[in-house]
């Protein structure tokens, strides 16, 4: 398929199921300064998934059916990814904690759950910490959140360097653009099979989907660094967060081949109610390499209310 509508017509993805876009809508909503782009449908309380980098609300695909029968899904795409704007600066959790409120209040949804992964993990946080009296719960999948806890030392063992490697390389100025421009499928593809149970785990024709957004503009290769040039930002801002614990109920799910534990781990310091599941023989991409077992610790979860 041309890479060109893989990145513009969300219709045209292949994947999903016949009846897919009879029961969800594509929509670009203004949030502010900014215009995000969100998949949206279903029945029931509001639930707000964040996709996470370098993804779009694709990652979700295998979960929405199932979660539409009981929610009003609003599945995101963070600004700089997928079809959301791309400004040129921004990208600090906070500024994205409020970019999905604004989201929220302009769908009608005063109060609602939040599900994140990866920087949706980060956002999530920050939109719990920073809007307590929006989120009902919030669950998180398999990120380090900047700041939470102690950083892994520059000179790790060379499995720990080969997964984490990235975080530095994308914080640096504009040379990781110059590098990566024109190599998109190198430097995403490898990404996108380095994190996984096994290499295909993403698979090719998936990665593609994932590729042909950054690869559009220039100014999506730059905000894709951009979340990460706000690290240091983040974890002043985090430090400040924690100093007040999370009230309402987490859950924090980590694949046992991706993060595992270290997910609830992270969550117990900044949350007085935490719920940890680890996924056995899942890696990173907990909604798609487990959709399942992801599914089966969300939906009771979620029944609880809030």
């Amino acid at each position: 398929m041309a890479t060109d509508r893989l990145a513009t017509d969300p219709s045209s993805l292949p994947g999903l199921p016949e009846t897919f876009w009879q029961r969800f809508t594509s929509r670009r909503i203004a949030c502010g300064d900014v215009t995000l782009h969100a998949v949206t449908g279903g029945e029931g309380p509001p639930l707000l998934l964040i996709s996470g980098w370098p993804q779009t609300w694709y990652v979700w695909r295998f979960l929405m059916p199932v979660l539409a029968e009981h929610y009003s899904l609003v599945v995101a795409e963070p600004r700089g990814l997928g079809l959301s704007d791309k400004p040129p600066t921004g990208y600090d959790t906070g500024i994205l904690a409020r970019d999905f409120v604004a989201l929220m209040a302009a769908l009608g949804h005063p109060r609602f759950g939040v599900v994140g992964h990866d920087i949706g993990m980060w956002a999530g946080y920050a939109l719990a910490a920073d809007f307590p009296e929006k989120v009902t719960r919030l669950a998180v999948m398999d990120a380090n959140i900047p700041g939470v806890l102690p950083s892994p030392p520059l000179f790790s063992e060379a499995a720990l360097n080969r997964r984490l490697w990235h975080f530095a390389f994308n914080r640096l100025d504009d040379l990781n653009e110059r590098m990566v421009a024109g190599r998109e499928e190198i430097y995403f593809g490898d990404q996108l099979a380095s994190k996984g149970a096994t290499p295909d785990a993403i698979p090719a024709e998936v990665a593609e989907i994932y590729i042909a957004p950054i690869k559009a503009s220039p100014a999506a290769l730059h905000a894709c660094f951009e979340f990460y040039r706000c690290i240091e930002t983040n974890i002043a801002l985090n430090a400040a967060r924690k100093a007040r614990m999370l009230e309402m109920p987490v859950l924090a799910i980590g694949g046992a081949l991706g993060l595992g534990e270290r997910v609830g781990d992270q969550m117990r310091l900044v949350a007085n109610d935490v719920t940890t599941v680890t996924l056995p023989g899942c890696g990173h991409y907990v909604p798609e390499e487990a959709p399942e077992a992801t599914l089966a610790a969300l939906l009771p979860f979620l029944a609880k209310g809030g």
